[in-house]
């Protein structure tokens, strides 16, 4: 449009320079827009992230992701053009093709575990990151407090406490609509196909991580376990609940004797390398899983808490019982 005055121009682009100004420009017509930190100041609210508290009264411009998970479900809620840098890609496959075209364009910080240098050399305002980010494996939680670095931790262990995170994100970005569309979209799904396995007798389910000295595992407080009860299945170490992932003889997995082995799939080494390492197990090679060669692979980041949920359970479902579960596989909801 053009303007007959002057000063009318004049004011035009004064204004259209100070919105401008320490913004980060979002193209992706599916996002619902939020007002930076340099044009609105709301009132400060405190989120309750598993008894650690998160302080915020501006919606975040510079996200830092820290897992492939976080990744994907900051693409699924619309905010992949917030996030200026992602990590721990080397536990990935890559993403569901839905989200392909958003997170290849995501910035990659570091291939591994964030690093101190690598996250406090960026401009970010906002870090959520999957537990294990933090700590001795990553960055240490403590200098981003430091630093006055907003961090949510990814770290549900349960369905609900996922969508109460999503949610929480939904309120922190101002895409309330769109997280709720999502839990929503999740709780059907999955609700489907636990109509769909009742009455059945669960399957035993071995999950099998990574083997050398023996098989790391997840256990009944892993996340894993909840989605593959969900889908008609048990994991036969659920009864070990003191940590989320534990590692545990070949001869003690055997004795339980799973019907199904899950097999996670990232980095090294290949799936065919892991199976052929099962096979090879003197004391795993004797299962009814091995015997039938019933082996579920999925990639790692399906079964970290995140934009998966739904689409593990009924991966699984079908797995565990594929007469009751029919697995449809549209071209959005495949692996890239």
């Amino acid at each position: 449009m053009k303007y007959k005055k002057g000063i009318a121009l004049m004011l035009v682009i004064s204004s259209l320079s100070l919105a401008g100004c320490g913004t980060k420009s979002n193209s992706n017509s599916s996002s619902q827009s939020s007002e930076s930190t340099s044009e609105k100041k709301e009132a400060k609210k405190t989120y309750d992230n598993y008894g650690d508290k998160i302080a915020i009264d501006y919606v975040p411009e510079h996200v830092i992701t820290m897992g492939p998970n976080d990744t994907e479900l900051f693409c699924a809620l619309g905010l992949d053009q917030k996030v200026i840098g992602c990590s721990l890609n080397n536990h990935s496959r890559g993403p569901l093709k839905k989200y392909e075209m958003q997170y290849k364009n995501i910035k990659e910080l570091t291939h591994g575990a964030p690093t101190k240098e690598a996250v406090l050399g960026t401009t970010t305002d906002f870090i959520y990151g999957i537990d294990w980010a933090f700590g001795e494996e990553g960055v240490d939680k403590k200098d981003l407090e430091e630093a006055k670095i907003p961090v949510m931790v990814n770290k549900a262990k349960t369905i609900p406490e996922e969508y109460n995170e999503i949610k929480q994100l939904g309120e922190i970005f101002h895409v309330e609509k769109r997280a709720d569309q999502l839990i929503k979209n999740q709780k059907e799904r999955i609700e489907k196909v636990e109509q769909e396995v009742k009455g059945t007798q669960p399957v035993s389910v071995l999950v099998y991580d990574s083997g050398n000295n023996g098989i790391f595992t997840a256990t009944g407080s892993n996340f894993e376990t909840q989605l593959i009860e969900k889908a008609g299945g048990k994991n036969i170490f659920a009864d070990i609940k003191d940590k989320a992932w534990t590692t545990v003889s070949g001869e003690a997995a055997s004795k339980r004797d799973p019907d199904v082995i899950v097999v996670h799939d990232y980095d090294q080494p290949s799936i065919k390398e892991k199976i052929k390492e099962i096979k090879k197990d003197p004391a795993l090679k004797n299962c009814r899983a091995v015997k039938e060669n019933r082996f579920v692979v999925v990639p790692l980041e399906a079964v970290l808490p995140g934009a998966r949920m739904a689409y593990t359970v009924e991966k699984f479902g079908h797995a565990f019982h594929p007469k009751e579960v029919k697995m449809t596989k549209s071209e959005e909801e495949t692996e890239a």
